[in-house]
């Protein structure tokens, strides 16, 4: 298990940022359980236990699908995924059901039956909202898991002697889910936002540090944009680079067509020279404002308000939930270069889950 670092709560502003890999082979999105009696069945088992033992995560879920869900990952995880499934329809259903009724209700009921069932269909949206959040934080957690690493559980509990450390650090689980080029990209941010240096020797990396609770907790919300940046970012690349390689391969009656779309900017550069081979850092370097901003913007409200909240679940003072912004902390390059690569691995998790759980269930554009 991970251990960490202090105690801190963070306030934090707005959040807006993004990341790299398409991989949806952790969210199957075609089961169901209605398909086995006997999984079904088990399923409710779970559900009903009310003795749940916490996942020990900062955010606990808040929802009863999202407590449902965390006793199934704990007790039957080969299960995880079809629960998820099945939840994320019967929220979409139960929404789509208040917001029907609502409908109809205007124009054939009294003003105050319509003022009823809109607020009726508000209570339930912002129930299933929640609801969401915790699916989605569920998510996360599970593709942490699969790689055999645990989420910091909140600062407050993991201080020693004044001093915080996180340990086992787990650096190297967290940077091999990152290609090279993106691996590259995490290590100047961890010298950015850090002072962190590559080749800093084990006396370095654990000798005594200093920095406030505020700016720790700047660094790793800033760390999941980031993360979720270098997500979309990486990808975007990925699928330009392919069309590139396909558009070499084509007849040029075929190219002349593509450019009658106005995808010649995609295949040439500014200067007509074929970006074939482009790395990622001079690809997004590239980048004009406004595709920064739609690569650099959580594309949902929840994905907005799971940022906050686990941010601030994590530094947070666990009874007063307030933010002593002169509070200092010490601890180790080696402890917060862990928790960085955790933040920025939460933010490509977040892009891919939010892929997913948008497929089921319609989330609230950012």
């Amino acid at each position: 298990m991970d251990y960490c670092l202090s105690r801190s709560t963070v306030l934090f502003p707005h959040l807006q940022i993004t990341s790299s890999y398409h991989d949806h082979d952790c969210f199957p999105r075609s089961t169901t359980l209605a398909s086995s009696k006997s999984r079904s069945s088990s399923l409710v088992v779970v559900a009903s236990a009310e003795a749940i033992s916490s996942l020990n995560t900062p955010l606990e879920p808040r929802s009863l699908p999202g407590k449902f869900l965390s006793g199934v990952l704990q007790n039957q995880r080969q299960l995880f995924h079809v629960a998820v499934a099945e939840q994320l329809r019967d929220l979409a259903d139960d929404r789509d059901a208040a917001l029907a009724r609502m409908n109809l209700s205007y124009g054939s009921s009294s003003s105050s039956e319509s003022c009823l069932h809109r607020r009726i269909a508000e209570l339930k949206e912002r129930e299933c909202q929640i609801a969401v959040e915790d699916v989605m934080y569920l998510l996360i957690f599970y593709k942490f898991s699969e790689i055999r690493v645990h989420l910091v559980p909140r600062l407050s509990r993991c201080i020693y002697n004044g001093r915080l450390e996180i340990w086992p650090a787990r650096d190297w689980a967290l940077e091999c889910i990152h290609n090279f080029e993106v691996l590259e990209m995490i290590k100047e941010h961890l010298t950015t936002v850090l002072g962190w240096k590559p080749k800093s020797n084990v006396t370095e990396n654990w000798a005594t540090t200093q920095i406030r609770r505020f700016q720790l907790g700047q660094i790793y919300a800033a760390s999941i944009l980031y993360g979720y940046f270098l997500k979309s970012a990486s990808l975007r690349h990925h699928l330009e680079m392919s069309l590139v390689h396909t558009h070499h391969d084509l007849p040029s009656s075929n190219v002349s067509g593509f450019w009658s779309y106005g995808l010649k900017d995609l295949f040439l550069g500014p200067n007509g020279r074929g970006k074939r081979g482009k790395k990622l850092r001079c690809y997004v370097m590239g980048f004009d404002p406004d595709t920064l901003q739609r690569c650099a913007k959580l594309k949902s409200k929840e994905a907005v308000n799971l940022v906050e909240k686990h941010s601030c679940a994590l530094f947070g003072d666990e009874k007063t939930g307030l933010l002593e912004t002169d509070d200092v902390i010490s601890t180790s390059f080696s402890s917060m270069k862990r928790l960085v690569l955790e933040a920025v691995a939460f933010g490509s998790f977040l892009w891919d889950t939010e892929e997913y759980v948008s497929s089921v269930y319609n989330l609230k554009e950012n």
